[in-house]
């Protein structure tokens, strides 16, 4: 490609945010590898390559939830290896399993916010970046099921806000039907208990809760959401947190299962809900630890009311990791004598339980990792203090956004 004045230049990469990368290491959003851009033009013009795809989208760019949908699924299957493969201490294993990812219309929770001004009502996502919310019309991420609510709510929330106020709305698809947390709606009086009643009845909801300045009152419980974890039920706090689709969920687990094998004693930190303490606890006996009480005390109701071989902890592990050694120094620490560690911990990673699990004697060490970055700095700890990664799983749940996830199994070197 020429021209007089022309600049042209070939997107080689894809940076952590999903922008493309020039050759000569300028930056391009919305390029995909493989498409062309003319730097002398303001702003610069992008020649679509074979990766470059229609957005699924009448909302993309705009919208702050998808970074990717530019590009195909191979483009963004070579992003998400490649933003994992970076940070890695020593580059891929060898076993690198093929990427997990979710499809079209999977996603099972949703924040988003309403706002009323002039009588109007908007309702979706942040743009990305800014306040500015995005009015969705579809959303080809949503599950259909949690897609049809927007239209009710919108009806709802236009009658229920004043002018100018804003409201947020936590949306849970689980196996029970949807769960929905209102913030800032009004649920005093007897008109607006009709209301939120009958929106709840209408559109046949699990559970209606709303929170204010005095906390999380359930206004409708019709029926208790739960989700079945390794054949467990799991009653569900208000806006639990939980993985984003079932696919992904399914994918997280089979490789934990995997990555464990035949150890018979587990612990599993940062457990939630025990997405993998109940499906391990099928072989295992498993130590369930988490910070977050009514997520632990969730998991202890479901696992013993099963039969399961499942003991909670409500733990801070970021300041109280379990050690590796006993009081005084000596053995008998808290890590003695499990087969496998699984830990899967938020954004922020495991730094100080990563470096007890550098100082034990546990042959097998589990990572699940919702943040490449944090993920590498545990990892290096790891390897450094003697573990090897012998497998790894890329998982792409939250399609078409740069949120990478994995599971890396690591050894104990002799």
């Amino acid at each position: 490609m020429s021209g007089v004045g022309s600049d042209w230049r070939p997107i080689v990469r894809l940076a952590a945010r999903g922008d493309g990368v020039s050759d000569d290491g300028r930056f391009v959003p919305l390029a995909a590898v493989g498409d062309s851009v003319d730097f002398s033009i303001s702003p610069p013009l992008i020649m679509p390559g074979p990766h470059h795809a229609a957005p699924a989208c009448t909302h993309y760019p705009a919208c702050g939830g998808c970074q990717m949908q530019h590009m195909d699924d191979a483009a963004y299957g070579n992003f998400v290896i490649d933003r994992i493969s970076r940070v890695l201490p020593g580059g891929l294993p060898d076993d690198v399993r093929p990427l997990a990812l979710s499809p079209p219309r999977s996603r099972r929770r949703a924040s988003l916010k309403a706002l009323k001004r002039g009588g109007k009502l908007v309702l979706g996502f942040h743009s990305e970046g800014t306040h500015a919310l995005i009015d969705i019309v579809d959303c080809p991420v949503l599950h259909p099921q949690l897609m049809a609510l927007l239209a009710p709510l919108r009806r709802l929330l236009r009658a229920r806000l004043k002018d100018g106020q804003g409201a947020g709305i936590a949306l849970t698809l689980s196996d029970a039907g949807v769960d929905v947390l209102l913030a800032n709606v009004s649920a005093e009086g007897l008109a607006a208990i009709e209301a939120l009643t009958d929106f709840a009845q209408g559109c046949d909801l699990a559970r209606l809760s709303v929170e204010g300045a005095g906390g999380i009152d359930t206004l409708v419980e019709r029926r208790q959401p739960a989700l079945i974890m390794g054949g467990v039920p799991v009653p569900l706090p208000a806006a639990p947190f939980l993985q984003a689709t079932r696919e992904g969920e399914a994918a997280l687990v089979a490789a934990v299962l995997e990555a464990v094998g035949d150890a018979g004693r587990v612990a599993d930190l940062f457990c939630g809900l025990g997405t993998f303490a109940l499906p391990l606890s099928l072989k295992a006996a498993v130590l369930a630890v988490d910070a977050a009480g009514p997520a632990v005390t969730a998991l202890g109701l479901a696992a013993r009311l099963a039969g399961r071989r499942v003991e909670v902890q409500h733990r801070d592990l970021f300041r109280r990791p379990l050690v590796s050694v006993g009081e005084g120094g000596g053995k008998g620490g808290e890590l003695a004598g499990l087969g496998a560690v699984v830990f899967d911990p938020p954004r922020a990673g495991a730094e100080a339980q990563a470096k007890e699990l550098a100082a034990s004697q546990v042959p097998v060490v589990v990572a699940v990792s919702c943040n490449p970055n944090t993920f590498g700095r545990d990892a290096k700890i790891l390897v450094e203090g003697g573990y090897r990664i012998t497998t790894l799983w890329p998982v792409a749940q939250f399609r078409w956004s740069s949120h990478v996830e994995l599971v890396a199994r690591f050894e104990r070197q002799p």
